[in-house]
C-alpha cells in the first residue's frame, strides 16, 4: 500500500500549469486555484476536466450553477494565484484584475493566457474529489507572449525566458 503522504510528495514533482477556476452564484463570483486541469477532447465537442476537492468552497457552487470558467494564468498573475490560493480576504479576490463574462456568466480573466467557459456536462466522484467535465461553450484567446505560470515542488514558478523549443 502506498502511503498517501508519499503519494502527495511524488505528485508535487509534477510541474503543472496554474489556473483559476471561477463560477457565479446569485451574482457573486467565486473562484479557486487548480493545477488539475486536463483536455479531454476537441472533437466533436471541446471538453475539459478539472478535479476539485469536495472541501473547496466552490465545489458545491459549481454543481449548483452548472458552469465554470478555466482561466490559464501567466507570469504576471502570480499575486492573483496567491490570492486565490488562500482563504484570507476572499472578498478581494476579484477586485485587483479585470474580469468579464463570456457565455455562462462565470468570470473570465481578461489577462489570462486563455479562458475556457464551460457548461458542466458530467460529475464523477472519486474518493475526496469530484471530476467536473466541462463542455467548452466559449473561448477567450488574447494575443501576447506565452509565459505560463506553473506549480512544482510546492511553489509557483514560470518558464519565462527559459522556455524554448527542444
Amino acid at each position: 500500500m502506498i502511503d498517501p503522504t508519499d503519494f502527495k510528495q511524488g505528485m508535487r514533482r509534477l510541474a503543472a500549469g496554474v489556473s483559476v477556476i471561477t463560477t457565479m452564484e446569485n451574482g457573486q463570483p467565486h473562484g479557486f486555484v487548480a493545477t488539475s486541469v486536463t483536455s479531454v477532447a476537441a472533437d466533436p465537442t471541446p471538453t475539459l476536466l478539472v478535479c476539485v476537492n469536495r472541501n473547496v468552497s466552490c465545489h458545491d457552487v459549481i454543481g449548483a450553477s452548472r458552469s465554470f470558467c478555466v482561466n490559464l494564468l501567466a507570469e504576471p498573475e502570480l499575486e492573483l494565484a496567491k490570492a486565490f490560493s488562500s482563504s484570507a480576504n476572499r472578498h478581494l479576490r476579484f477586485s485587483t484584475h479585470e474580469w468579464r463574462a463570456l457565455a455562462t456568466g462565470a468570470p473570465a480573466l481578461v489577462g489570462a493566457l486563455a479562458s475556457f467557459d464551460c457548461e458542466l456536462a458530467e460529475t464523477v466522484s472519486v474518493h475526496s474529489h469530484s471530476i467536473f467535465l466541462g463542455r467548452v461553450v466559449a473561448l477567450h484567446l488574447p494575443e501576447g507572449p506565452l509565459h505560463p505560470l506553473i506549480y512544482a515542488g510546492g511553489q509557483f514558478d514560470t518558464l519565462g525566458s527559459r522556455a524554448r523549443p527542444l
